[in-house]
């Protein structure tokens, strides 16, 4: 079976799901949304940065695409500084009777328990309105702590306490506006970015925790957050920046679970911008990973190290759009509504061995 697919931005991930979608036999390009004039009418294969064209052409007409109807849209558009947007834009696609598979908002990959209930009926709603399935998913929040813990759970005889953690130098990450806007590099120590005003790391990694803890059956008495963050000892260049001495350069932050005053479940991320920083905080394998650690009998740990051209940063840009565009069959089968990782069969890299 052939799935028509439309993708939805062509920022870092959303080139790369292009590519993915182009390269897939069981999926045809339809459509291609962009957000700038610049890159309207231009080849979808030149956007994916492919060197062959395929005879979609780019366009900023939402209602045209709409129109299409697809069966599912890959949305990779930048969600972080524009929340409710994003959600409404999700909202419409459901009820237009499309399927979706989004990069954003993060705290859609399991809402449950992190949102009230009143915001996340009328997402329930428009998908059933519209018969379709909306899964929101990537790397992080995304497979490296979800299935990737609960693979590894299966084989325990006891669980004392799990721990996901990303440990990554973001000195190579291309995103200004999320390395520097969202969480505040180069900034004061005391002036605190989005990603650290209150309540916002619960909301969007608070997700993890309560996946996590649906899955292995756990109730939790409450989900906490605490951050560090540690000055640059030095002008650091990144790309047309220059972080200086003084500023914000390495942030370790965590969400955990907590149970009868035990830290049971750990969400964690370290972030430098270079490796010498912060030296006594969790180091990577490798110059960036993903790690799995499982407290209990037997103990667990587990280094994912990933790289795209020798770069850990573009390969878990790479591993987000692979993510989502390998969902779409099953995304596409399952019932109608707001989908998470537990809803979902095993997904393969089925017919990408060349």
């Amino acid at each position: 079976m052939t799935y028509r697919v439309v993708q939805w931005s062509t920022g870092n991930v959303g080139r790369r799901a292009l590519r993915s979608i182009i390269n897939r036999p069981e999926l045809e390009l339809v459509g291609v949304w962009v957000s700038s004039a610049e890159k309207a009418g231009k080849d979808a294969g030149e956007l994916a940065g492919l060197d062959r064209e395929t005879g979609v052409l780019a366009t900023r007409d939402a209602e045209a695409l709409l129109a299409l109807k697809p069966d599912c849209i890959v949305h990779t558009a930048m969600a972080d500084d524009r929340l409710m947007e994003a959600v409404e834009d999700l909202k419409t696609f459901l009820r237009a009777g499309i399927n979706v598979v989004s990069s954003s908002p993060v705290f859609l990959q399991f809402p449950y328990g992190t949102l009230p209930d009143e915001a996340i009926a009328p997402i329930v709603e428009a998908a059933e309105a519209g018969g379709a399935s909306l899964w929101v998913n990537g790397i992080d929040p995304g497979w490296a702590n979800d299935w990737l813990p609960l693979l590894l759970s299966s084989g325990s005889e006891r669980i004392d306490r799990v721990i996901c953690s990303e440990i990554m130098d973001y000195s190579t990450y291309d995103n200004p506006k999320v390395v520097f806007d969202i969480m505040g590099f180069g900034s004061k120590l005391d002036d605190l970015p989005l990603l650290l005003q209150p309540g916002i790391l619960t909301l969007a990694w608070g997700s993890v925790i309560r996946q996590l803890a649906a899955a292995l059956d756990i109730e939790l008495d409450s989900v906490t957050q605490h951050f560090e963050r540690l000055p640059a000892t030095e002008p650091i260049r990144i790309g047309a920046h220059t972080v200086e001495e003084g500023t914000a350069a390495a942030l370790r932050f965590q969400i955990h679970g907590i149970r009868d005053g035990r830290e049971i479940l750990t969400l964690e991320h370290v972030t430098r911008l270079h490796p010498e920083l912060a030296p006594d905080w969790p180091q990577p394998a490798g110059s960036g990973c993903y790690r799995v650690e499982i407290k209990g009998e037997p103990d667990y740990l587990l280094d994912l190290q990933l790289y795209s051209n020798g770069d850990h940063a573009e390969a878990g840009v790479v591993g987000t759009a692979a993510r989502l565009v390998s969902t779409i069959p099953a995304v596409v089968q399952a019932r109608p509504g707001l989908l998470t990782a537990m809803d979902l069969p095993l997904t393969t890299g089925r017919g990408l061995v060349s």
